[in-house]
């Protein structure tokens, strides 16, 4: 059994259907009820609903699982606490093999949730746990690219001149599922997980032109506009953790470039990674006929 956390989220809707094809009994654990139908109907034997954070419920969770594949609540002020109870419920839950979805350089202190993976990871590595450490870098990832597709703008919260190195999330998930299905072979390992090319963003939006065959721009804005744009909401107030993440996330990333290197993700993928133009392309080709349907 194979306990897959925020199997709704951006690795786990992509980690799920993987295991499932490759025969994998699969326990997957949801925030909400609405996300539980579909992952039955897709053949996942167990669904667990409910708050990671809460209580003793890692704990139910992962008894009975040989392998954990731990994505923790994303923008959350318990992050460390979560990982640590998981990691430590999984020992006592007698769990063969832990793999823990990290953060590309998590030993950067300027970045909070940073911070926080590298706690996690630490606690793993003395936990006495079987381990896989997974550390990817930023995601490609389709609601980026919307704005540019409907408006020409490409927006990031940081500045437009530093380079960021970023990562197909499907290739994660085949990598995520690689691993779970053979665990012995990947058992005390950490592993980078960079797609190719070092972008600023006006590269990033100069691709994206080139795909779509229209202008775009690149434009800044401050991490604040973006988070209350993502969370819906007028006021930060009842929101200082995550205003704190993002706010380091600018500053960080406006002053220091965040790249990796491919050479590790080209290996375990055994083929060259997803390129950015590739991603763009593939999301552009299904944006459109999303807009035919």
């Amino acid at each position: 059994m194979i306990l897959v956390t925020a199997a709704n989220g951006n690795q786990g809707k992509l980690l799920v259907p993987r295991l499932v094809a490759a025969g994998a009994e699969v326990r997957a654990w949801v925030r909400s009820e609405s996300s539980a139908d579909a992952l039955r109907a897709a053949g996942v034997a167990e669904v667990v609903v409910g708050d990671l954070s809460a209580p003793g419920a890692i704990a139910a969770a992962v008894r009975g699982a040989d392998s954990v594949y731990y994505v923790g609540p994303a923008l959350h002020p318990d992050e460390t606490a979560t990982g640590v109870a998981a990691i430590d419920a999984a020992r006592e839950a007698g769990v063969q093999h832990f793999v823990l979805s990290s953060v590309l350089h998590p030993n950067i202190p300027e970045l909070v949730q940073h911070q926080s993976k590298l706690e996690i990871e630490q606690h793993l590595v003395s936990s006495g746990l079987e381990f896989t450490i997974l550390q990817p870098a930023n995601y490609m990832l389709r609601h980026r690219l919307v704005p540019a597709f409907e408006h020409g703008v490409f927006r990031l919260s940081w500045s437009l001149d530093r380079r960021q190195s970023m990562v197909d999330v499907d290739d994660v998930a085949e990598v995520a599922a690689s691993v779970l299905l053979d665990c012995q072979s990947h058992a005390s390992a950490t592993y980078e997980l960079v797609g190719p090319g070092r972008f600023t963003a006006h590269d990033l939006a100069r691709i994206i032109a080139e795909v779509t065959g229209r202008e775009v721009e690149a434009e800044q804005i401050d991490p604040d506009t973006f988070l209350k744009a993502a969370l819906g909401v007028e006021s930060l107030d009842a929101f200082p953790y995550q205003a704190r993440v993002l706010r380091a996330i600018g500053a960080r990333y406006s002053s220091h470039d965040f790249v990796g290197n491919p050479h590790v993700l080209s290996w375990l993928l055994g083929r060259e990674p997803t390129t950015f133009e590739q991603f763009v392309r593939r999301e552009h080709e299904a944006y459109r006929g999303a807009a035919h349907v």
